[in-house]
């Protein structure tokens, strides 16, 4: 018999008890050693918990009936009311469908709910803002859009997750389209953003600008489709973006929509072939594609050029070969310096916007958050410190009232 589970979310247990439970049968399909990613997530990794507290007949009729009658009242003749008297502004829907879960591909809504937790706890860890994981039985674009809409008016905000493209794209539109408050496609605008602030220190770094830049971005669905247009809306010189078939161009007759239009704005210098060709002269490697690039063609950069290889849990360029050549290295990983984190972002961007009750989040928001991102590194600037951690307690205030004062400035502010 395995030894028994002790549930890691009950008051009682500690660290210690934690490390001590065995895997049980149902967990694992045999005892085996303790595996402490399932003692963790035993019985969920969140809970709802109330704000106020309920001691008696006198809490009760205020909480709830009668005197939640009144509140309703009050929101039904000014229905501006119901983000002061609710949790609304203050709470974000963590929605997917399961088609694109953390490089695990299509593994479908019931086996993402870890992940969204997870999203959810990071949200409430890193940003003080709530959130709801709501992962959807159905693929379909247009159902999902109005199952979100349908569900709107629970949440100040909606955080898209770990849905496949292309479809992600036309979700993404159309609920901005249908609704007034934010959508945010974290695996689009977070990693674009948490990216342009590690590139903009890379170039402080060595005395450039993001417009003596030319990048090559591996890797054309949800992140690497935001990276590029995010980046030139920034400044950059030059971006080209490689699919599995190689440079994303004009001369190519296979493109969908989504690329066709990408081909319109990016690679300005006109490149077509492979991705190890776009790479000669290059100052700037983004990958968010998997596979891997060969030492020779990174070789082939630019001198002082910057490799953020950002697949998980394994980088397109290992950071050992990418030191030979690189000035700076990124990963996406927690074990290596410059950590692309999308964590950095996304809970400061929707405090923000949640605390000015936006209407949407524009271009301009995400730029302030990206530079206000680079700008708490500060005078630590190095070469293996481009990005701060996700544990520096300066990040999210500093991301929040950047966001905040763009959504003033943009006019998309509602307090």
């Amino acid at each position: 018999m395995a030894a028994e589970i002790v549930n890691p979310r009950s008051d009682s247990t500690t660290d210690s008890d934690i490390r001590r439970v065995s895997a049980t049968d149902a967990e694992t399909g045999a005892d085996e050693p303790f595996d402490p990613a399932f003692a963790l997530h035993r019985g969920g990794k969140m809970a709802v918990q109330s704000t106020v507290p309920i001691r008696d007949k006198d809490d009760l009729s205020l909480a709830y009936t009668p005197g939640v009658a009144k509140v309703c009242s009050a929101i039904a003749d000014n229905p501006e009311l119901v983000h002061d008297y609710t949790w609304k502004s203050q709470v974000v829907a963590v929605v997917t469908d399961g088609t694109a879960v953390l490089g695990l591909g299509d593994i479908g809504p019931e086996a993402s709910l870890p992940v969204m937790e997870g999203k959810a706890i990071l949200f409430k860890q890193f940003g003080g803002v709530d959130a709801v994981p709501i992962a959807l039985a159905t693929t379909d674009a247009d159902e999902i859009v109005d199952t979100v809409v349908r569900l709107a008016p629970s949440f100040g905000g909606v955080n898209l997750e770990d849905i496949s493209a292309p479809r992600c794209f036309e979700i993404e539109r159309k609920l901005q389209e249908r609704l007034d408050i934010p959508v945010f496609h974290d695996d689009q605008h977070g990693t674009a953003v948490v990216t342009l602030a590690a590139l903009r220190n890379a170039a402080k770094l060595s005395g450039r600008t993001l417009g003596d830049l030319r990048g090559v971005i591996s890797g054309a669905g949800a992140a690497g489709v935001a990276i590029a247009k995010f980046l030139l809306e920034a400044g950059i010189g030059d971006v080209a973006v490689a699919d599995r078939k190689g440079i994303v161009s004009r001369d190519r007759d296979d493109l969908t929509e989504v690329k066709r239009e990408l081909a319109e704005l990016t690679n300005r210098a006109g490149i077509s072939g492979s991705l190890e060709k776009a790479l000669a002269g290059a100052d700037v490697f983004i990958g968010v594609s998997g596979g891997t690039v060969p030492e020779a063609a990174v070789a082939s950069m630019a001198p002082g050029a910057y490799v953020f290889a950002m697949a998980n849990p394994n980088p397109e360029v290992h950071p050992e070969i990418a030191h030979k050549y690189a000035a700076v290295v990124a990963t996406g990983r927690s074990d290596f310096p410059n950590q692309i984190n999308n964590v950095l972002a996304f809970p400061g961007i929707f405090a923000g916007a949640l605390q000015v009750r936006a209407s949407r989040i524009t271009e301009g928001m995400k730029i302030a958050a990206a530079n206000a991102l680079a700008d708490v590194v500060g005078d630590e600037l190095a070469a293996d410190y481009v990005i701060p951690s996700p544990f520096d307690e300066r990040v999210a205030p500093a991301v929040t009232a950047a966001v905040a004062a763009a959504a003033r400035a943009e006019g998309v502010a509602r307090r």
